[in-house]
């Protein structure tokens, strides 16, 4: 896998990019390899739009290079149905995740990933194994609901 940084989001999280240039792996479970991005002057709360939505559907992407799956997500009335294709190891079963709200971000570019479009990034954490576990709310919140 290349360098999967996404313009703004390399500025705001530069831990996101899980190979260097030169093709080895950063470690993405030391938090103390990854440098502290420094403050920036201004209001910065507008540039990633990060909010929840319920998954109605999930499907494994079985042309992937990797474990992944499309999900189907519900951002409420005022945004809508989205799409996302999510790179996840073995940890979710689809079936489990319908139901579950997620975090994303969905002020970015749409993105083809194989034959499918991804509108919306689906936010994401490594464990100490270096496996995907997907952000989501601490308690059941309105679909659509915004980060602040």
């Amino acid at each position: 896998m290349k360098n999967i940084l996404w313009w703004p989001l390399k500025f705001a999280f530069p831990c996101l990019q899980i190979r260097t240039n030169t093709g080895k792996s950063c470690s993405m479970t030391d938090p103390a390899k990854h440098a502290v991005v420094p403050s920036t002057q201004g209001d910065t709360r507008d540039w990633l739009d990060i909010r929840a939505g319920t998954v109605v559907d999930a499907q494994p992407v079985h042309e992937a290079r990797q474990h992944a799956m499309r999900l189907t997500i519900d951002f409420g009335p005022h945004i809508g149905m989205r799409s996302s294709v999510v790179q996840v190891n073995h940890r979710y079963i689809p079936a489990r995740l319908v139901g579950r709200q997620i975090c994303a971000v969905i002020n970015m570019p749409p993105r083809q990933v194989g034959s499918f479009r991804s509108e919306v990034l689906t936010l994401g954490m490594p464990d100490s194994n270096g496996e995907v576990v997907l952000i989501r709310p601490d308690g059941r919140v309105p679909d659509g609901g915004k980060l602040f």
